[in-house]
Parts: C-alpha cells; structure tokens; sequence
C-alpha cells in the first residue's frame, strides 16, 4: 500500500504523482512509540506535525484524579493537526493506544509543499474540515444517540475510516482499542460498554474477536446508529461521492 496519508489525502483530491512523491518525501526520519506511551504532552512546544504511519492513537484529556476523555481516535494516514505547529504549546495529549509508527512533517517543509502546489492545498484544507466534522459528529453522539446508538455509530465510522485507506477486508476491520478506551471515548464505563457489545453481539450486527471487527448487516447497524457517511466527505476512486449507508 502506498504512504497511508497519501491514501487518505487522494480520497479528498485526485494528486499528481509529483505531489504524491513530494508529501512522502517530506515526512522525516520515523520512529516507534510503545503502546500506552504518549507522543505529545498536554503543554508542550509543537514544533512538527505527526504524522501516523501505522497503529493507532488517541487525542485526550486527562483531569488530575485521573479521569480521561477520548476526543479523537487517529488511524494510519491521519495527521496530528496539520497547523499545530502554529501554537505556543498543546492543549491536549495523544497517545498511543497500539504500537505506532510515527513520522513527522516539519512545519516550513508543509507550508513550502502546500504553497507549491493548489491540489495539496485544497487536500489539506478538505482533510481538515473533515477532521472538523467527525468532531461535531463525536459531539452529537455524546448529546444525543444512546448508548448502543453512539457504540454502533463509532463502529461504522471506523470501519469506514479503515475501507478509505485499504485497511478493512470487506465488512471486517481491525478493532485494537480496549473496552476501557470505548468507554473513555463514549463517556460511559467499562461495564456499560461490555453490556452494549453483548447486546450488539445478541442483535447479529456484529462480532468483535481477536482484535478484529466484523459487521454482519452494514445496512441495520446504519440504521441503529442513524449513521450518514457523508459527513466524512469522502470520495471514491473515481472522484465521486462515497454512497450514504444510511
């Protein structure tokens, strides 16, 4: 598979090759970062834009008693704020929730790519208010979509998160997060969304094992979870709109 950000970036813009090989070329030297291991701290200097390459992290906020909010689940191919770099200091945490490899974008090497190039502006641009909707979207679900309906919802959004990038088989995706990080991002506990996946696992809509998601009636779990793709502002391959779910 190709750069996953790459990937991401031509579900929003068709990229000519040169523009292709120029954002790959950017990302500078990467490293590993441990599962459960922060990347960034809540305070610190943004001198760089992270960039996911593979595994899984997180945006959080923790309070000092220890209680944690998810706001943001980020998947191969997504950025960690593409203008971070333009901050005096984080006002948040990421955090690795599997192994991940990590690469970084310099902020003059984005802003010198960007300005080179109209496609890669208008990717940047679309990437980031996409970013914006799944964060109104998360906020919805949290004000409004029950328990099941928000678990069902995150799943979908997920699996089609994965689909963009290459990274789901058919309705079968990776699934690595802990029952305590759906909790964490759901505002719920542990054992309410233990209770939620058996009863999702008892509707036939999905099965979660091994680390892997499979949903068994894409459409219905839709349904359940009053779930839209369109706000993911995603395009197919042939640059036309991803059809609803829903």
């Amino acid at each position: 598979m190709s750069n996953p950000l790459v990937r991401k970036l031509e579900r929003y813009v068709h990229l000519p090759e040169a523009d292709r090989l120029c954002l790959a070329g950017s990302i500078g030297p990467e490293r590993m970062v441990a599962a459960r291991t922060d990347i960034i701290h809540e305070g610190d200097d943004p001198r760089a834009v992270n960039v996911i390459l593979d595994g899984w992290a997180c945006r959080y906020r923790q309070f000092a008693n220890g209680r944690r909010q998810i706001v943001s689940l980020l998947l191969p191919g997504d950025l960690c704020d593409p203008h971070i770099f333009l901050l005096d200091e984080m006002d948040h945490t990421i955090g690795a929730i599997t192994p991940v490899l990590l690469g970084q974008i310099s902020g003059p090497a984005l802003q010198a790519a960007v300005a080179r190039s109209p496609q890669l502006d208008l990717a940047f641009h679309r990437e980031a208010l996409a970013t914006a909707a799944i964060q109104r979207e998360w906020t919805v679900s949290l004000g409004s979509r029950t328990g099941i309906e928000r678990l069902a919802h995150l799943f979908c959004e997920l699996h089609a998160r994965l689909s963009a990038i290459g990274l789901a088989d058919g309705h079968t995706c990776p699934m690595p997060i802990t029952q305590n990080d759906l909790g964490d991002a759901m505002g719920q506990t542990s054992v309410h969304i233990n209770r939620t996946l058996q009863e999702l696992r008892g509707m036939g809509l999905i099965t979660l094992r091994s680390r892997r998601l499979t949903i068994h009636n894409p459409s219905a779990l839709a349904r359940l979870a009053h779930f839209d793709a369109a706000y993911l502002h995603l395009t197919a391959e042939n640059d036309r709109p991803v059809a609803r779910q829903a």
